[in-house]
């Protein structure tokens, strides 16, 4: 019987609390008002040491019948409750909105971009901002004011150890303002991640040319000119068409162009992850073909790239690096939902 009434009564707590409680898998999608049912609020240490002075002067007051004792309780705690107002108005009603994710190398630091608008007219001083499960205590990191009508980024730091998609903790705000003899906090799980590429192999061997495995195929030779072309970027300052360039006018719409040429017995570059030596480690093979995308765009070489049933024609670029880095970052991983 009392462990059916038990059962029945977190039934209905947990019920009743799930009406209001955000989920803890839940992502908060675009921009999230901290309302008054995600702030929570509970006193300090040091809330609680003024709690019990506060009864002791009033046990001495009573005992002793001292009116001027009355009047100091009553007055001290009346500025407790006002303070314990004044921490939770200092984090409620904030508006948070996720910001840029920049993609990294495995080893680097992720770095989350959140944007905080307070669009009241009331100031907020000393908000907390970190990761909930970082093992380490708000208060040392990301403290942050926002003035009335205004707003603020923080830039969180996650380390990264493996390629692929990183989501993120949950973000925990906090504040003890003014007094410190409350606390009031939210969570937020902005549904942002970071793609992680693989890290780029030390000491790998030098691009693959025309002969060695994975190097075979032609490119554009220096033997035969084809005309001029927009300016990419990439194109050596030699290659700039310098006549057709001072013939141009800025003013105009002009840009800078470059000479091109067809034919030669140049090779074209081609890095298939099929042909790497197959007793290297897969992610060893991954970290070598990163190093080679990058060694590629560094020397402004076309590159074709190959990885499994993914094949994209020679080219340059950010964009094609881009392409190619993810492709590397998320090879033989389930797309997330």
């Amino acid at each position: 019987m009392a462990g059916g009434a038990s059962g029945g009564f977190r039934g209905w707590l947990r019920r009743t609390t799930g009406k209001w409680l955000p989920r803890r898998g839940t992502l908060d999608a675009g921009e999230v008002v901290l309302s008054q049912r995600r702030v929570f609020i509970l006193p300090t240490r040091a809330g609680l040491g003024f709690a019990v002075l506060v009864l002791v002067l009033l046990i001495g007051s009573i005992n002793y019948s001292l009116g001027l004792g009355f009047a100091l309780s009553f007055l001290v705690l009346s500025c407790a409750l006002v303070d314990m107002v004044f921490t939770y108005r200092n984090l409620a009603h904030l508006a948070l909105q996720q910001g840029r994710v920049p993609a990294v190398f495995a080893g680097q630091e992720a770095q989350f971009e959140l944007h905080l608008a307070n669009r009241s007219a009331l100031a907020r001083y000393g908000v907390r901002i970190d990761f909930a499960d970082t093992g380490r205590k708000a208060e040392q990191r990301h403290v942050t004011d926002i003035a009335a009508h205004g707003s603020a980024s923080v830039l969180l730091g996650v380390p990264t150890a493996a390629r692929g998609w990183l989501q993120p903790a949950r973000v925990l705000l906090s504040t003890s303002f003014p007094l410190g003899l409350f606390r009031a906090w939210s969570y937020w799980r902005p549904a942002t991640r970071a793609l992680v590429y693989p890290r780029p192999e030390e000491g790998a061997p030098p691009l693959p040319v025309s002969g060695n495995a994975v190097g075979s195929g032609r490119a554009g030779g220096h033997d035969d000119f084809a005309g001029v072309r927009s300016y990419q970027a990439g194109d050596s300052p030699r290659q700039l068409a310098w006549r057709q360039i001072a013939r141009l006018d800025p003013a105009l719409g002009g840009q800078l162009v470059t000479k091109h040429f067809e034919g030669g017995v140049g090779d074209e570059l081609v890095l298939d992850f099929a042909l790497l030596p197959v007793q290297l480690d897969l992610e060893l093979r991954l970290s070598r073909m990163t190093r080679w995308v990058l060694d590629a765009e560094q020397r402004a070489l076309p590159y074709a790239f190959r990885l499994g049933t993914l094949h994209y024609d020679a080219g340059k670029g950010a964009a094609h690096q881009a392409a190619c880095l993810r492709a590397l970052a998320l090879y033989g991983a389930r797309e997330p939902a």
